[in-house]
């Protein structure tokens, strides 16, 4: 009955996620709507209106959307989450009531008398929910958020800020970001301890300016004044042709509220940017925190597929190669070879990204047509060689930016690239001892280099593997978790790196097998940690990783334990999926710990799960 079952399911998982192939070849998913870009866009929105009046056809209608939107999210405490589905928290909260008071200011008389109601009572439970948290007045909510993101002012600031510029803190109780610091060569940023993380120039240098600008001139702020125009002409150079930094709503919405607020409205960034804030909203009136995420999914969905069941699968590669950053990136320095994770223009090259895109390539490349595309093979290991920090680990962005968590090496990231040099290793050794040069040569030169550098990075793997066997991840987590961490997610992926490299049976393995065995719910599923309320997506995750281990660990070890085990997991996730449960939950990491969910991370993770149990059931003994 499993049997038939599990190929029920699949059969209908893969048809789902073939569908959602876009003509061109690649997937482009759905990212969740968000109150917290909600709040910064309509908040940009509303400040850069006071300047040019003339928009306000264009503009009051995307406002009064966005006002509707964020009044119908409110959540019963009265606060606001990152997505629908999460918690409320403070950071987005402040920034929804922010976003209020200004847009009370920018349109007077622009509201019906029952919506001006709507909006006044969303802002009175919001402020009592901060109440509630922080504590009441305007220094309780700046202690709050700037205990809730330390040291890292990446989004601590701009987020007083905004609530600054809306009356609802003094700006003495702004911290000043360094701008000035912009206009020295990027290499030298990661030796200046900045306050914020590498992807966050762009911020720095606007917000930074807003900041200089009201908190007074002091002596030494009138002699930071020379570097307004170097670091504003460094922003326009950072800027993408779409007008959104990073294809993000809440760090453009950042830019334009400290550049339109201190009167550079008629700047080219500004423009551009409230260009990609109109563009980015959506019917209902939400914004999502990105455009998409249309290379990651991609890259997944066709390991999860297997290059047999893509469709229109020569159509798909040309997409992923096409896409390959071809030259020095502006935005963070990186050099040519990686991949983003969407194809717009906004998107940065990243280790996670490259990562998967090798491994795409490796699944749909075959003997006739890799010669042809060898070169571009070649630039992505390298590309990932360049980034591998000296702790042995990759971070996502820029090597070595260690001062602030998302710029360090991290466990999940580490694990993909060992992967990606897994996935290629065979070939490099046959093309090392190929007579013709173009392969011989710089498939020689990558062996040596890989060689150190998987072993660092294993070395870098044991050296983070908690005491009880887990991984943390940087870029999902668990907000259900005490700490906010999703140990299934990064457990799972480093598991996957030592099977890629045939060490099923190293200790470190057998820790993280034995973890995702005690941290099974009684239901038969996963959530990010012990006890936490399953979900298809960490469901599937630990089952792909138990499945992949079952396959290679030696017989005389009792897997047939294991075995019981991942059959109540399939269990469960099989019913999840016969009575449609598909919904996604937000386990996604964004920028500074913003959370999401993606419409298609539950069928991608549990096709791929689905597929290596039928394999493992219909093709062995």
């Amino acid at each position: 009955m499993l049997r038939q079952r599990l190929a029920d399911a699949y059969s209908k998982l893969v048809c789902h996620l073939q569908a959602e192939q876009q003509p061109p070849g690649f997937w482009l998913g759905e990212l969740s709507p968000s109150a917290l870009a909600n709040a910064t866009a309509i908040s940009a929105l509303c400040v850069y209106l006071r300047s040019q009046p003339n928009l306000a056809e264009t503009i009051l209608p995307i406002v009064r959307q966005g006002l509707k939107w964020l009044i119908e999210t409110q959540n019963a405490d009265g606060g606001w989450g990152d997505t629908p589905r999460s918690s409320s928290n403070i950071a987005t909260t402040l920034l929804v009531c922010s976003a209020l008071q200004l847009s009370r200011e920018a349109l007077p008389g622009a509201l019906e008398p029952t919506k001006q109601e709507a909006v006044q009572a969303a802002d009175q439970n919001g402020r009592a929910y901060l109440d509630k948290q922080c504590g009441a007045g305007p220094s309780a909510y700046a202690m709050a958020i700037r205990q809730r993101y330390g040291r890292d002012h990446t989004f601590s600031v701009p987020i007083l800020m905004n609530a600054a510029l809306a009356g609802l803190i003094p700006w003495h109780l702004v911290p000043h970001l360094p701008f000035e610091l912009a206009v020295l060569p990027q290499r030298t940023f990661r030796f200046l301890r900045l306050p914020v993380v590498s992807y966050a120039l762009p911020a720095l240098i606007a917000i930074g300016q807003a900041v200089s600008h009201y908190r007074g001139p002091a002596w030494w702020q009138q002699l930071r004044r020379w570097a307004v125009l170097p670091t504003l002409f460094r922003l326009r150079q950072l800027q993408p042709e779409s007008g959104g930094f990073l294809e993000a709503v809440p760090l453009t919405a950042f830019v334009i509220l400290a550049l339109a607020s201190t009167g550079q409205h008629n700047h080219p960034v500004c423009r551009d940017g409230i260009r990609f804030l109109i563009a980015s909203a959506r019917p209902d009136g939400s914004w999502p925190i990105d455009s998409n995420l249309s290379v990651w999914l991609t890259t997944l969905s066709v390991l999860a597929l297997g290059a047999d069941q893509v469709p229109n699968r020569p159509a798909t590669l040309q997409w992923i190669l096409q896409h390959q950053v071809r030259r020095r990136h502006p935005y963070t320095g990186a050099e040519p070879g990686g991949w983003g994770w969407s194809h717009l223009s906004g998107s940065v090259p990243d280790v996670d990204d490259t990562s998967g895109a090798l491994l795409a390539l490796a699944e749909l490349l075959n003997e006739e047509n890799l010669p042809d595309h060898a070169d571009a093979v070649f630039a992505g290991l390298r590309w990932l060689l360049d980034l591998q920090n000296r702790d042995g680990g990759w971070p996502t962005f820029c090597r070595g930016w260690g001062y602030l968590p998302f710029d360090r090496s991290a466990a999940d990231l580490t694990a993909h690239a060992l992967r990606a040099f897994a996935a290629w290793w065979p070939m490099l050794r046959r093309w090392r001892h190929s007579w013709d040069d173009r392969y011989r040569v710089p498939a020689a030169a990558l062996v040596r280099r890989i060689v150190h550098a998987v072993r660092d990075g294993f070395q870098f793997l044991r050296h983070h593997q908690r005491e009880d066997g887990a991984w943390l991840p940087l870029w999902f987590g668990n907000e259900a978790a005490p700490d906010e961490a999703n140990l299934t997610y990064g457990t799972a992926r480093v598991v996957h790196a030592w099977l890629a490299w045939g060490h099923a049976d190293e200790p470190a393995v057998r820790r993280a097998v034995q973890w995702l065995l005690l941290t099974q719910n009684n239901d038969g599923g996963w959530g990010g940690q012990h006890g936490l309320s399953s979900t298809v997506e960490e469901t599937a995750l630990a089952l792909d990783a138990l499945l992949a281990w079952l396959r290679q660990v030696p017989k005389q070890h009792g897997e047939w334990v294991v075995s019981s085990l991942v059959e109540r997991g399939l269990n469960w996730l099989l019913d999840a999926l016969e009575n449609h449960n598909l919904a996604p939950s937000p386990i996604g990491l964004y920028f500074a710990r913003l959370w999401y969910y993606e419409k298609l991370y539950p069928i991608i993770f549990a096709t791929q799960a689905l597929r290596r149990a039928f394999h493992l059931f219909f093709h062995t003994s």
